[in-house]
């Protein structure tokens, strides 16, 4: 049975309407797991007809927002009797005007004469149904890279008989593993098939046998890499179900998450060597260390904010996120199977990842069941948060587009009741609305154009491509880098081996002269003798300049001393001595697999990479100092856009002992090809200095 009771204030607000576009992302489409509504499966009939595009769903006003909220008594019992006066809503404090108001009720027994449950033909029966507002909506998503196959098989069977006695006729259910496409979701009211998927269930975590083509393609890549691949997809996954979501309707959705939680640090003692023996797999104080505890630090901060990314899109979609652990009362994250490893880093992990099970919960007003072993209540509770509250609906007095998070606070004019509802909102940006309102395809913003620009500027003449980067320097100077490599010549063609550079002011100083590498003793020429590096086809100079305009002069050289290619260019050095904030030329510097990674992170003078061009199997660092005045130390933080200029996740930035320098690790295997482009902002006081440089990944 539902009760629906709508009130909507009398007066027209101009409203424009937002098509939410859902994309479609999927890691191994071929490999995900069959869904219950696939023609044999589902029990419902197989029309043998090509599926109609869904008509897409409009959402109601850029600024209109909806907040589902549960009112309970001190017993826990559901409160029904309010009415659109008894609430008030405050917006950062400020109140807001109710204008929507529906109490949403379902009750296990049907009224009589209700029409029985539609069945569903297709996903356009899926999605109508859907919309309603006597119908339950749930996504059961198993993270089985995150899950024990023990503990699979555990909560499965608690799991399969609380949904055989709980789920209504009406209800719809979908489930999802990390590697399902968005677009292969499908919802059923076939709740015999979902049981059996959920009893099939079983667990990989550790197991990092590859079972489709796309695990083959890093089965042999160190644990830690695999480990960070497997949480970019589960997350990656989660944030395409929350749009998916949202695309469906205003009312409550509801995920149950069945994960043992999320950490991208992994212990010494189960880390690869590059097949080498690992000596601290047999000490299990190994992760004690002042170091490791600082990078378990970093990586758990790389997790949360990743989590941000994720519950942030739950709240826009007002979708509530259940966890289930189904490790129940465990004392550690690591068993016997597993290396001897200290107490205290095991239960610092464990911590961790129960940690990130809360906050997902807590951040949408769901319920975290974690830490127990009877997983009834939590489940219990899950379905009656679907099945009775208040969908209220309000324009926000402030009309915000600034991206930002907005605390929504609920009020009942009623004593003793308990009143809950998502905590806020993250509001569109400008952009988003240009883009959503749009008939065409909006541009990315100028700097980022100018960014990507850099990508495809043709190479400096024929046989070789060069990079240059400013730092400051000593006694008001700055210093200048220059690398080279060679590209791929032609066939037969003189390979260049040496590069006659020359830099002067454009006064008439002479900065540098010299070869690099240099093929004689002799020292290049000028305010600062130049030091030369070689390492694996790629040369590096570094001297230093007087700020203002400079000419560069570059003769590549043969083997047999032949002139093969000139090219002159002409550069602003700039000053970083003067009062202002300033960044400096942000440098990649590219790993072949974690082993040389761990070599090159902490290796501040490694040679920066040429090329702008990265395979997704390699791990990059991005690495820049800041300057501003007197003793400050700038507070920095990066984010990764897409080419079109929109945040996509923020990246960790670690700096060096005095604050200076800073590295941002970038893992770029989770990202399909293509190009992005990485934004540096600095802070310091009420200044502030933004840097981009984008990068392109191939297959």
């Amino acid at each position: 049975m539902v009760s629906r009771r709508s009130i909507i204030m009398p007066r027209w607000i101009a409203l424009v309407s937002l098509l939410v576009i859902v994309a479609a992302t999927g890691f191994a489409q071929q490999q995900s797991p069959s869904s219950p509504d696939q023609p044999g499966q589902s029990g419902e009939p197989d029309q043998g007809q090509p599926e109609t595009p869904p008509t897409p769903v409009f959402r109601s006003g850029i600024n209109f927002i909806r907040v589902d909220t549960i009112v309970t008594d001190d017993d826990g019992n559901h409160v029904r009797d309010l009415e659109i006066s008894d609430f008030k809503i405050y917006e950062d404090g400020e109140l807001q005007t109710v204008e929507t108001f529906d109490l949403i009720e379902i009750s296990a027994v049907p009224e009589p004469g209700a029409r029985p449950p539609t069945q569903l033909s297709n996903r356009n029966d899926a999605e109508r149904e859907a919309a309603r507002s006597d119908v339950r909506v749930f996504v059961i998503f198993f993270d089985d890279y995150h899950v024990r196959f023990e503990n699979a098989q555990r909560a499965s069977l608690q799991m399969t008989e609380f949904l055989q006695n709980n789920l209504q006729p009406n209800d719809l259910v979908a489930v999802m593993y990390p590697l399902t496409p968005v677009t292969d979701l499908r919802f059923t009211r076939n709740h015999r098939a979902v049981l059996s998927q959920v009893e099939e269930f079983f667990g990989r975590k550790y197991d990092y046998e590859p079972r489709n083509t796309f695990e083959q393609e890093y089965w042999n890549y160190p644990v830690e890499t695999v480990e960070l691949i497997r949480n970019q997809v589960t997350l990656t996954a989660l944030n395409g179900l929350m749009v998916r979501l949202g695309g469906l309707r205003d009312g409550r959705k509801s995920v149950l998450l069945i994960s043992e939680g999320f950490t991208n640090y992994v212990p010494p003692q189960l880390r690869d060597q590059g097949g080498l023996f690992n000596p601290a797999r047999f000490d299990p104080a190994a992760a004690e260390s002042t170091y490791e505890q600082t990078q378990q630090m970093f990586a758990d901060t790389e997790i949360i904010m990743r989590l941000r990314e994720l519950f942030q899109a739950a709240n826009r979609f007002n979708t509530s996120i259940y966890s289930l652990d189904p490790r129940g009362l465990a004392v550690g994250e690591y068993d016997l199977s597993q290396p001897d490893i200290a107490r205290r880093t095991n239960q610092r992990v464990l911590q961790t990842t129960r940690d990130t099970l809360h906050i997902l919960s807590e951040q949408t007003d769901g319920l975290a069941i974690v830490n127990q072993n009877d997983l009834v209540s939590g489940l219990q509770q899950m379905m009656s948060d679907s099945s009775a509250y208040y969908l209220l609906g309000y324009t926000s007095s402030r009309s915000v587009t600034d991206g930002r998070f907005h605390e929504i606070e609920v009020q009942v004019k009623r004593d003793n009741v308990q009143v809950r509802n998502r905590k806020g909102y993250w509001a569109l940006t400008e952009r988003d609305v240009e883009r959503a309102l749009s008939v065409e395809e909006v541009a990315p913003p100028r700097a980022v154009d100018l960014a990507l620009s850099a990508l495809a500027t043709p190479l400096r003449g024929h046989t070789i491509r060069t990079w240059i980067g400013t730092s400051r320097g000593e006694n008001g100077r700055t210093r200048v880098t220059f690398v080279w490599e060679p590209t791929e010549g032609r066939s037969g063609a003189e390979k260049p081996v040496r590069v006659l550079l020359t830099a002067m002011g454009n006064a008439g100083g002479v900065f540098y002269r010299g070869r690099v590498p240099e093929s004689s003793a002799s020292a290049g020429r000028g305010l600062a003798g130049g030091a030369s590096v070689t390492g694996a086809g790629v040369t590096m100079t570094t001297f230093e300049a007087e700020p203002g305009g400079m000419q560069l002069s570059v003769a590549v050289e043969g083997e047999n001393g032949d002139v093969l290619d000139r090219d002159r260019d002409e550069i602003d050095v700039p000053d970083f001595t003067g009062t202002r904030l300033e960044i400096s030329t942000p440098a990649f510097v590219r790993a072949r697999n974690a082993l040389h990674w761990r070599e090159l992170v902490e290796d501040w003078d490694a040679v920066p990479a040429v090329s702008r061009d990265f395979r997704r199997t390699e791990r990059l660092l991005l690495r820049f100092e800041t300057y501003a005045p007197g003793m400050t130390v700038p507070s920095v933080e990066a984010w990764l856009l897409n080419r079109g200029g929109d945040q996509m996740y923020p990246l960790i930035v670690q700096p060096d002992q005095d604050g200076r320098r800073n590295q941002v690790d970038i893992r770029p295997t989770s990202l399909p090809p293509g190009d992005y482009v990485v934004e540096l902002k600095a802070t310091a006081g009420d200044e502030e200095v933004t840097r981009l440089v984008a990068f392109r990944l191939g297959s």
